[in-house]
């Protein structure tokens, strides 16, 4: 050895170089290992001084060396690799002589929490994006779907998703490796699989369960799959209602779920139940307020027994159906009898309104054996009102009908509202002089009824105030009112009921011109002239 050699290896600085807590290897310019300090010979598979580098370390090293060596410039970058099960990261120090220390550090800490950071990360952007879809839809078939969809993308090799039982059966989704969902109704025993008959009861919480892929029912084990290596089954938990259970399933040729996974799983699983059981929840509230909302809806118009007749409703919110203003319909129980027909105008806008509407409705319906006496009719349904807890009052008219040969005989009576009017065959506008008290305020009501002939042609036309209240014109602020309906009703003699209604509802829309609106309702009652038949049923409606 040179002079220089044993001075470094023997003087002060050498035992400092020999002492570090770093591997260290001096490579001389022959490509030979000329020094190793105590960190390298620890090392496995090194060699020890006067061995060639290409021979004694990794071939990941031995490259990296003659790439330093061939490069005139002197720079180099640390490179990496493994020696033995520990991954390190070399350093280049060229110097005289063509001569090259290497520094070896011991990345594989480093490396391990790079790597947990990683996947980490990666982890939370798929929760995220799993939230991101499940909670876009409160559709339960959807949600179903893109668990089953996201479970077998980035868990597992095929996933399921099994809903509580729907009678004997249980709504299943299955995802495979092809990325297609198919949806099944199958006749399923949850006691056969291993841990599902806890997760679908969802409470008590309950931990993951491996199931033995042999004994696996055919439902579960798919041949698609090829040979199942492992499942395991996790609850899918709800808010308060068991959501249901997911089932994860990969091929003989993959790894095992490991603990990590196990634990993710059942993240992504919690996130899942949440989405599904509030879109169960959510179908099952839909369901309950379209069944409530069928008995406040407004009917469907029909002809009367020779008199036509149609009637139009439009709330006063644009995403609303019901509101204060309503109308009703009895058709006579036999032929040639009054029909009762009702409109009327609550206190109050939305839904709230709407639900006292229905009170009322239910009240009229049951009061029917009265119908022709129409004060008394009112006198109980105010005594109704006034017993109940609700403050709300009602204006209300109601009109009998009754076809009278080629005539039709309107009994009306008013209860604190608008008088109806007569739009005759030859454009003259007649108010009807009837007058009441408005009903759930005070004790006593009185009303007065008043009877109209309508000839051929001849149309009654019943509102509510979202017509002549309907605020709007050239500046905004002017109401419709009940003169310039008169004056718009003259240009509209001769019009079927259908055609008169709409035109109303059309003059209020176009006053306001697009701003805030009251509910409006409004019915025509018709007398045919000769030659014209009553409307089919559902003719009318709006």
């Amino acid at each position: 050895m040179t002079g220089a050699t044993s001075e470094a290896e023997h003087g002060p600085a050498g035992t400092v170089w020999r002492s570090a807590p770093y591997p260290v290897l001096l490579v001389g310019g022959d490509g030979v290992i000329e020094h190793v300090n105590d960190a390298a010979r620890a090392l496995p598979a090194m060699a020890a001084p006067g061995v060639p580098l290409a021979d004694a370390v990794p071939a990941w090293l031995a490259e990296a060396h003659r790439l330093v060596t061939e490069d005139a410039s002197g720079s180099a970058a640390p490179v990496r690799g493994l020696i033995g099960d520990r991954a390190f990261e070399a350093h280049p120090a060229p110097g005289g002589g063509s001569r090259v220390t290497w520094w070896l550090v011991d990345a594989t800490d480093h490396e391990r929490v790079a790597e947990a950071l990683r996947l980490e990360r990666k982890r939370t952007a798929f929760l995220a994006e799993a939230s991101n879809e499940l909670l876009s839809s409160l559709n339960l078939d959807r949600c179903m779907e893109v668990t089953v969809r996201l479970a077998a993308r980035h868990l597992a090799d095929a996933a399921l998703v099994i809903l509580p039982a729907a009678g004997r059966r249980h709504p299943v989704a299955y995802c495979g490796p092809d990325g297609r969902v198919v949806r099944e109704n199958p006749v399923v025993d949850p006691r056969e699989v291993p841990g599902l008959a806890e997760a679908l009861r969802g409470f008590p919480p309950v931990p993951s369960r491996w199931i033995d892929p042999a004994a696996a029912p055919g439902w579960l084990a798919r041949d698609e799959l090829g040979e199942p290596g492992s499942m395991v089954v996790t609850a899918l938990p709800g808010h308060g209602v068991p959501a249901g259970a997911l089932v994860l399933l990969r091929r003989s040729d993959h790894a095992s779920f490991s603990e990590g996974e196990e634990v993710f799983a059942r993240l992504f699983a919690a996130r899942a139940g949440a989405a599904m059981s509030a879109a169960r929840l959510y179908a099952e509230q839909a369901a309950i307020t379209e069944t409530l909302m069928r008995e406040l809806l407004p009917p469907a118009t029909r002809g009367l027994d020779g008199v036509e007749l149609a009637a139009r409703y439009r709330p006063a919110g644009a995403t609303e159906l019901v509101g204060g203003d309503f109308y009703d319909l009895h058709p006579a129980a036999e032929p040639g009898g009054e029909s009762l027909l009702v409109l009327g105008d609550v206190c109050g806008k939305g839904l709230e309104a709407a639900v006292f509407t229905g009170r009322i409705r239910t009240t009229l319906h049951a009061l029917l054996p009265v119908a022709g006496d129409h004060g008394r009719l009112l006198g109980l349904l105010n005594d109704v009102l006034l017993r109940g807890d609700s403050r709300t009052f009602v204006t209300l008219v109601l009109a009998s009908v009754r076809r009278d040969g080629p005539r039709a005989t309107v009994r009306l009576t008013s209860a604190g509202h608008l008088p109806p009017l007569v739009l005759r065959a030859d454009g003259r506008v007649e108010e009807v002089a009837t007058r009441g008290t408005l009903i759930g305020m005070l004790e006593t009501v009185t009303a007065t009824t008043v009877t109209v002939e309508l000839e051929p042609g001849d149309t009654c036309l019943l509102y509510t105030d979202g017509v002549t209240e309907a605020r709007g014109g050239p500046l905004g602020d002017e109401l419709f009112g009940e003169q310039r309906l008169r004056e718009e009703l003259e240009q509209c003699a001769g019009m079927p009921p259908e055609a008169l209604t709409e035109r109303v509802q059309m003059l209020a829309a176009q006053w306001t011109g697009g701003g805030d609106h009251d509910d409006v309702a409004v019915i025509a009652i018709t007398a045919p002239r000769a030659g014209r038949g009553t409307l089919p049923p559902g003719v009318g409606v709006s």
